[in-house]
C-alpha cells in the first residue's frame, strides 16, 4: 500500500475512532447511569424491558466495534505508516503499550474477553453478561482514552488530519 493510501486510511480510521468512542461513552452513560453494580437481576429487569434491551445490546456492539477498530485496524495501520512491521496482534498490542497508546495489552486482551462474554453470553446467564457489564463498564474508559491517544498520534504523523 502506497504512503499516500496509507494516510488516506488512517485519516478514515481516525474518524471512525473518534465516532466509535464517543457514541460508546453516550450508550454507556445511559445505560449505566445511576447504576454503581450491575447484578444478575438488573440484567434480567433490562432483557425485559425493550428500550433498556435495545441500550444493553447497543452498549455490546459499540464496545466490541471500538475494540475492533482501534486493535485490529487503526493501530496495525498506524504501525505500518510508521514503517514499523506489523506483526500478531499481541505483537502490536505490546508496541501501542511500549510507545504509550494503550495502557496494557494484558488489560486490552482482558476487555477483548469481555466482549466475547458480553455477546455469547448475552441469552444464556445472566450473572456472566451481569459480571462481565460491570467490568466492560469500568473498561470503558481505557478504550475511549486509547482512541484518544491513537487518533492524537494519526493526527501528529499524518499530515492534513
Amino acid at each position: 500500500m502506497s504512503r499516500e493510501t496509507l494516510k488516506e486510511r488512517l485519516i478514515f480510521l481516525k474518524r471512525i475512532a473518534v465516532k466509535e468512542a464517543d457514541l460508546l461513552s453516550f450508550t454507556a452513560n445511559r445505560l449505566f447511569e445511576g447504576v454503581d453494580r450491575v447484578t444478575p437481576e438488573r440484567v434480567k429487569e433490562w432483557t425485559q424491558d425493550n428500550l433498556i434491551a435495545e441500550q444493553l445490546d447497543a452498549f455490546v456492539a459499540r464496545f466490541g466495534r471500538l475494540q475492533d477498530t482501534l486493535g485490529d485496524k487503526l493501530l496495525p495501520q498506524l504501525l505500518e505508516f510508521l514503517g514499523e512491521p506489523k506483526g500478531a496482534a499481541i505483537d502490536n498490542l505490546d508496541k501501542a503499550e511500549r510507545f504509550g497508546w494503550i495502557e496494557s495489552s494484558e488489560n486490552w486482551l482482558l476487555s477483548r474477553q469481555l466482549r466475547n462474554q458480553m455477546i455469547h453470553e448475552y441469552i444464556e446467564d445472566p450473572e456472566v453478561l451481569a459480571d462481565a457489564l460491570h467490568q466492560g463498564k469500568a473498561q470503558v474508559s481505557m478504550l475511549t482514552q486509547a482512541s484518544q491517544k491513537l487518533v492524537d498520534e494519526v493526527s501528529k504523523r499524518a499530515e492534513d488530519c
